[in-house]
């Protein structure tokens, strides 16, 4: 049995750098282009919004927020889901790797509000099958408050158990 990763980071601004690499227009070395094409993307975007940078910012001035967004606020949080190679590849052998993202999904949307989740990619097109995901960090009283949502470390312990779970 291996393991599972869930890993949470903040992002700067609206995370344009990394929407490069995750929608694939700046592509790392150990991409294997020739599957790019199976990278799947799991949540449509809003009618007009085009990609994940632009679907940050339509959640941003969609939510309602009372207070002005500071100039280094924290706009998006990165995920990325997956598991051990072998545990992935045994859940793509079986053909459950569909079941698996939108499980893995779901629970985040659970877990930080589904209208908060904004993209999540599958990528098909390394070695071990993952995803990424983004979310805008606004709490159940519709603040925009990064620190609210992650809060100590304990949380993020919490998380990947509930996560394996």
């Amino acid at each position: 049995m291996g393991y599972v990763v869930l890993h949470i980071e903040k992002a700067a601004g609206t995370d344009a750098a990394m929407s490069g690499h995750v929608e694939r227009r700046i592509a790392p070395a150990n991409v294997i282009t020739t599957l790019t094409y199976l990278n799947e993307e799991l949540i449509e975007f809003p009618k007009g919004v085009a990609n994940r940078t632009e679907a940050i910012q339509h959640r941003l001035d969609n939510a309602g927020l009372e207070r002005k967004i500071g100039k280094n606020q924290v706009r998006a949080l990165r995920v990325v889901m997956s598991g051990s190679p072998e545990d992935m590849k045994r859940i793509r052998q079986a053909g459950q790797l569909d079941a698996w993202a939108k499980d893995s999904c779901g629970w985040l949307q659970k877990t930080f509000g589904k209208e908060n989740v904004v993209s999540a990619v599958l990528h098909l097109d390394e070695k071990t099958p993952h995803m990424h995901l983004c979310f805008v960090p606004i709490t159940p009283d519709n603040k925009l408050s990064a620190k609210t949502i992650l809060g100590n470390q304990k949380s993020l312990s919490e998380w990947q158990t509930a996560y394996h779970e």
